[in-house]
């Protein structure tokens, strides 16, 4: 059992809370109930940030910039994993040799139940779902979240018996204690380059979960998410590791330390990136005891969450595709892996492309007959991948176009490659834009025929 350790670290302390929102008011609120004594001050650089109104009376908040004279006066600083621990202001703090964690160390310190941990570039939210998918379907009390549905701390309410979290390498960068059942790194491409100095940086914040886990899932297709030699490790892939694909029954099957399992053919996720999420998900639920039965029916149920390859509209034999979560170009590449239409691919691209280079989706896209269609702040950085790129300035822009070229048989898919803050509160908004812009353009255009 685990001793309190945050009401100790923050009890008659002074603590910082920076950066608001969900994440943040979850730190206010624990560190609240946990801690009679601490005096907590939260400091946002957003002249209005969100959740300032359900801050507690005696919680005090400098929003529009720093406080630096809060901030250097802390003895305990929790900060928001959108804020760079480069950040100059951090920076001083730590030189100062104040304390600094995130919302996961907070978690760590007060979490009695088993953990499951899960990251990567890409696939981590599938898999976090789909391991809890199949946590319920076994009848256990679980929660899921952390950098995806719930905060961390505001699960710990419900006392949970297990905790299913992903965990993004901004989160990694500040818990040191998080004592995870299994733990799983994915895949790792480049993403968040305006952050980190280069990609060994950006990985070794990811490798961090393996200091915090009992066992260890790596990918064996992807070296760059090896454990250390000295762990407890598994592994899965494609064609080796202890979670692999076999040829059983004359097809493809999902197979367990030797055991087939089920027929690849029997997942209700789509894309051969889901494949590998699978056996993903099946290392981890078999690490703290999910049965078999219930690790199938979830694959068998489970259809993915919104805004990734998410099919929000058929009209007059066009599909739009919501993939609004494919915020970097490994991917738009997992979309785009295998991809086979009767027609046209109309692919949307575009937005803050976080430093990222593009080049990698050229060869794929000259294999496909597609109109590129170019939008956001970083359009001109994806012009060059196709002959005729159709080059504008706003998401809706490039659907109307697509909307009057697309015919029977085409598909028109929002696979960004980039994040969305460039128009976009998030991925989730800019996803919901596409999907009741698609439903708007084709309604009119349907009138417009009708009049015609």
């Amino acid at each position: 059992m685990k001793t309190d350790a945050t009401s100790k670290s923050a009890e008659n302390k002074h603590v910082v809370v920076i950066g608001l929102g969900m994440t943040g008011l979850s730190v206010v609120n624990h560190l609240v109930a946990k801690s009679d004594n601490a005096s907590i001050r939260v400091i946002d650089t957003r002249d209005n940030p969100p959740g300032a109104d359900k801050l507690p009376p005696n919680v005090d908040l400098h929003a529009g910039g720093w406080n630096m004279a809060w901030l250097l006066d802390a003895d305990l600083i929790v900060a928001s994993p959108g804020i760079a621990l480069a950040t100059p202001e951090l920076k001083a703090a730590a030189e100062k040799g104040i304390e600094i964690v995130g919302d996961i160390e907070l978690f760590a310190r007060d979490v009695t139940a088993p953990v499951i941990g899960i990251t990567g570039s890409n696939g981590k939210s599938t898999v976090t779902s789909l391991v809890g998918e199949m946590a319920k379907a076994a009848g256990v009390n679980v929660g899921v979240g952390g950098n995806i549905g719930f905060a961390a701390l505001d699960m710990l309410a419900y006392d949970h018996d297990l905790y299913v979290l992903e965990l993004s390498s901004f989160q990694l960068e500040t818990t040191s204690s998080l004592d995870m059942t299994a733990s799983v790194f994915l895949n790792l491409s480049e993403d968040h380059m305006d952050r980190y100095d280069g990609m060994d940086d950006y990985r070794q914040a990811k490798l961090r979960i393996y200091d915090q886990t009992q066992l260890a899932v790596w990918n064996q297709d992807d070296i760059q998410t090896q454990a250390p030699a000295n762990q407890c490790a598994e592994s899965f892939g494609f064609s080796q590791g202890e979670y692999t694909l076999t040829l059983h029954q004359g097809a493809e099957w999902l197979t367990a330390k030797g055991e087939p399992i089920m027929a690849v053919s029997d997942i209700a996720l789509v894309g051969r990136h889901n494949v590998a999420n699978c056996l993903a998900s099946m290392a981890l639920a078999d690490a703290v005891g999910i049965d078999r039965a219930a690790q199938c029916q979830a694959m068998r149920e489970y259809c993915g969450l919104p805004h990734r390859c998410q099919q929000v509209l058929e009209h007059r034999g066009v599909l739009w595709v919501n993939d609004s979560k494919a915020t970097n170009p490994a991917s738009t590449l997992a979309a785009l892996d295998g991809l086979q239409l009767p027609g046209k691919l109309h692919l949307l691209v575009g937005g803050d492309g976080k430093g990222a280079e593009f080049s990698s989706l050229k060869p794929v896209l000259a294999a496909l007959d597609v109109t590129l269609y170019c939008y956001g702040r970083d359009r001109q950085a994806f012009s060059n991948l196709v002959s005729s790129p159709v080059v504008v300035e706003t998401m809706q822009q490039a659907m109307d176009i697509a909307a009057e070229a697309a015919k029977s048989g085409d598909m028109v898919l929002l696979s960004p490659a980039c994040a969305s803050f460039d128009q976009f509160t998030n991925f989730m908004v800019r996803g919901d834009t596409f999907a009741e812009y698609a439903k708007t353009i084709t309604e009119y255009n349907a009138k417009e025929t009708v009049a015609e």
